[in-house]
């Protein structure tokens, strides 16, 4: 089988759930229904991994200290790249390094996401012109303001016009879903979720 990959940026201040329940959906998924198809990878439709600048330990909001998979440098092609948010994204939206990595490889994605502030950083990297997107409630006034050509819903829970984007936190476990479900099918999604237990919209 043939597995997609799934890219996942660290940061420091990086908001936990923002990244881990996206990794969980994704990393959970299985083409076989079944607690047993998790204990392999055979019926795996995705390959899940994280990326930082660096190998170094990132140290994400509440003091949870990770270790990202690649560096940019070493990642392998990423065929879904995801965006977290967290507080750790204003520092980057000045961080030029970033947004060329993060515009780079977003060129060379199948599918471009985001969760929470995320969507500032691909505000300002230009991912968003002349979409409609969303973020964070807190946010949405500022990510209207990066780019006025942007179309910001904010009522919606997951905004999908060629990127995906999701509202807060939690969010981005409805965002993975909605990503598993448009390759893979609903059933897979429903499935995925009955697994994890997760009640979805």
């Amino acid at each position: 089988m043939t597995r997609s990959t799934v890219g996942i940026f660290l940061f420091d201040e990086v908001e936990v759930l923002d990244f881990a329940g996206p990794f969980e959906v994704f990393s959970r998924t299985r083409l076989v229904a079944g607690s047993d198809s998790r204990r392999t990878d055979e019926s795996a439709p995705f390959e899940t991994f994280t990326v930082a600048r660096t190998t170094d330990a990132v140290t994400a909001i509440g003091g949870l200290r990770v270790l990202p998979n690649y560096s940019w440098a070493e990642a392998p092609r990423i065929d879904i790249l995801v965006i977290p948010g967290g507080f750790g994204t204003r520092a980057l939206l000045n961080d030029q390094p970033a947004l060329d990595w993060i515009r780079k490889t977003a060129a060379a994605s199948s599918q471009l996401t985001s969760v929470c502030t995320g969507a500032l950083l691909l505000a300002r990297a230009g991912l968003l012109a002349d979409r409609r997107a969303t973020t964070h409630w807190a946010a949405l006034d500022l990510l209207a303001s990066l780019d006025p050509s942007i179309q910001v819903q904010r009522d919606a829970r997951v905004v999908s016009d060629g990127v995906v984007t999701s509202a807060g936190v939690s969010a981005g476990i409805d965002m993975a879903f909605s990503v598993v479900a448009t390759l893979h099918g609903q059933a897979v999604a429903d499935e995925t979720a009955h697994y994890i237990e997760y009640p979805r919209r």
